[in-house]
């Protein structure tokens, strides 16, 4: 790791040897241009200049943070064997808790529960490299 004031760099070096260059392997894949900014970042600091702001779309919003909170908290009690409306009430959406069986199948509650559960499994199953992507 490289610390840096706008974010450390992690690298992985296959075989160090000191005073030898250093080359980049860059995947030709979905992530080449998420790797190509990393890359223009770290090469900014190894050149003894500031590597500059994270790219737009790096840091997470206050809306995703929020969410991916609410996801791991769902995702914990589901694992734990919580219900849907149990994970709905432990979230904070009482008025679950109150609805008739036919009322909840149909409430935005049980949607949003489930919506959050299925992307916590997602996420959990390899999408959070997604949190990495330039978007």
């Amino acid at each position: 790791m490289v610390a840096d004031a706008a974010g450390e760099h992690r690298l992985w070096l296959r075989d160090p040897q000191p005073g030898r260059p250093l080359a980049a392997v860059i995947p030709l894949d979905k992530d080449f241009v998420t790797r190509i900014a990393s890359l223009l970042r770290f090469h900014r600091r190894l050149l003894g200049r500031a590597a500059g702001p994270l790219p737009r779309g790096w840091p997470l919003t206050a809306y995703r943070l929020a969410r991916l909170d609410l996801m791991l908290r769902a995702l914990d009690l589901r694992d734990g064997g919580a219900t849907y409306r149990e994970i709905a009430v432990a979230l904070g959406r009482d008025e679950a808790a109150r609805l008739s069986a036919s009322d909840w199948k149909m409430s935005a509650a049980r949607s949003f529960v489930v919506r959050l559960v299925r992307d916590g499994i997602a996420m959990m199953n390899g999408d959070y490299r997604k949190l990495l992507r330039i978007r």
